[in-house]
């Protein structure tokens, strides 16, 4: 069972060519920055966000000027630390399909060499050609949308996360 699912993607892998390695490369970066957040969402934000809070309600003053920007500034800090590496999850998934519009071009390149040496009258021999150009294409588009649908679910946590702490961070006294 595992020998065959090796063959398939060793069979998918040549078929698409070496640019489907770095779109490969590119897609496990992408998720292991979208895990390192999802980590840190379980794990470790509950704490930095318990210290905000204690930070803020040991202020004996709440309502000044000076104590408005404190409150900008810890609400800043966890949101800092809440979009850690987004920046990155998104250059990652605007990578992917460029990376498949590469794949794309050389898988054409290597179409036009084999009409150039055999002709156009052999499309057995163009195939290799023209999967190495689709499938790159296909696995770098599959790659961003789940990175895009993972990032909107990243931000849409932040959001709420940020919108959460504001409303925890009252200026009563």
């Amino acid at each position: 069972m595992f020998m065959d699912a090796y063959d398939q993607v060793y069979l998918f892998t040549e078929r698409g060519g070496d640019v489907l390695f770095a779109i490969l490369g590119i897609i496990l970066l992408l998720w292991f920055f979208i895990f390192e957040r999802v980590a840190y969402f379980n794990f470790s934000h509950k704490s930095l966000l318990n210290r905000t809070v204690k930070e803020w309600n040991a202020r004996p003053e709440r309502t000044s000027w000076q104590a408005h920007q404190v409150r900008y500034d810890l609400v800043a800090q966890v949101e800092m630390a809440l979009a850690s590496n987004t920046r990155t999850i998104q250059m990652l998934v605007k990578l992917c399909p460029l990376f498949g519009l590469l794949g794309t071009i050389t898988g054409m390149i290597e179409v036009f060499d084999v009409m150039a040496y055999i002709g156009s009258a052999s499309p057995r021999a163009m195939a290799s050609g023209i999967s190495k150009a689709t499938i790159p294409t296909m696995a770098g588009m599959v790659g961003a949308l789940t990175g895009v649908f993972a990032i909107s679910m990243i931000q849409r946590y932040v959001r709420r996360q940020k919108a959460q702490l504001e409303d925890q961070l009252t200026f009563d006294h």
